[in-house]
């Protein structure tokens, strides 16, 4: 990204804030990904903020509270209200770090968001949204109960998290959403048949995770990438044996169209997903100022309709090998999409 480009603004929807065209996710700075530098951490962080990005998404459940202690560090003495905090709950997890499902009653609600209000030390929540959707409650009893938060000031927007086309419409129907946090890269193109059309359907922006498929997108893996027990792609379907070897090969496919455009495979990739839609904010999880750099390089990434044509042609819809995740944690996604 050159000195002078900062990132233009995009609608979370027509209910939701106007944010940066790409957030920061910040799960892997405390989890997921094995060991993270918090010092590191921080610096981009700043880094993200003095480029302008205003958007970070992160989650109560990312390191048990951490991410939002660290984001609260590194806010410490920036203008809060520059700043968008997007935040999932409802994950469950022993101290050990296993996940034991989701719960998204109106109570376990309301109390985690008052646990979160205390570790980021803030009056309220930007965008607040259930990790996932709770078969054991119905959408309209958990979007109420953030409703009631956003009647008390707590809570600016409601979002949603990996739900299908019903669940959308039965949840705007009980309060405005403003936008649905979701996988969605070239690799992960399900959400183009149902999810994506509902919400436009019903004026839900898109906030996409996920859009280097957790690093495979990145020009930077290999196949013999060593990885820690606690690294979430050690099991990942994605990321094993043969199905890696296939991926890579796509990877590859799009490192011969990124080098005619001058730029890297993950701003390549990054650019592909910002250009679907104005309503579409790509999340770049960078844990380390380098690979935030790079990101912030695919604004200066203008991508033709030859491109999207060559692009389409590399990495067709349906072509990554393995499924995103492991089978158990699959089972937790709304059947939908």
């Amino acid at each position: 990204m050159s000195s002078t480009t900062r990132p233009a603004q995009r609608p979370l929807g027509t209910a939701g804030p106007v944010t940066s065209a790409l957030g920061l996710g910040c799960m892997g700075m405390s989890d997921m990904y094995g060991p993270a530098d918090e010092a590191e951490s921080i610096a981009t962080i700043h880094t993200a903020l003095d480029a302008g990005i205003t958007l970070l998404d992160t989650g109560d459940f990312y390191g048990m509270g951490h991410n939002e202690l660290l984001i609260h560090e590194a806010l410490r003495g920036r203008d809060r209200e520059s700043v968008q905090i997007s935040v999932k709950f409802g994950a469950q997890r022993s101290p050990d770090g296993q996940w034991l499902g989701y719960d998204a009653s109106p109570a376990a609600t309301k109390t985690a968001l008052t646990y979160t209000l205390r570790r980021l030390r803030t009056d309220h929540v930007d965008i607040y949204r259930p990790a996932r959707l709770d078969p054991k409650v119905p959408i309209e009893e958990t979007v109420g109960a953030i409703a009631d938060l956003v009647k008390g000031g707590y809570v600016r927007h409601i979002g949603l998290s990996e739900v299908g086309a019903d669940t959308l419409r039965r949840a705007a129907a009980v309060h405005p959403i403003s936008d649905l946090q979701i996988e969605y890269s070239l690799l992960s193109r399900s959400v183009e048949a149902a999810v994506l059309p509902a919400a436009r359907e019903l004026g839900i922006g898109v906030t996409a995770y996920g859009v280097l498929s957790r690093g495979l997108l990145s020009g930077h893996w290999n196949q013999d990438r060593a990885l820690t027990g606690t690294d979430f792609r050690s099991h990942s379907p994605r990321f094993q044996g043969e199905n890696l070897a296939h991926n890579l090969a796509l990877v590859e496919a799009l490192r011969t169209i990124a080098a005619a455009k001058g730029a890297s495979v993950a701003q390549v990739a990054i650019a592909w997903v910002a250009s679907r839609g104005q309503d579409v904010v790509p999340l770049v999880g960078a844990r380390r100022r380098e690979r935030l750099t790079e990101a912030l390089g695919s604004l200066d990434v203008t991508l033709t309709a030859a491109d999207l044509g060559a692009i389409e042609a590399a990495v067709p819809a349906g072509s990554a090998a393995g499924d995103r995740y492991a089978a158990a944690q699959m089972a937790h996604l709304d059947s939908e999409h």
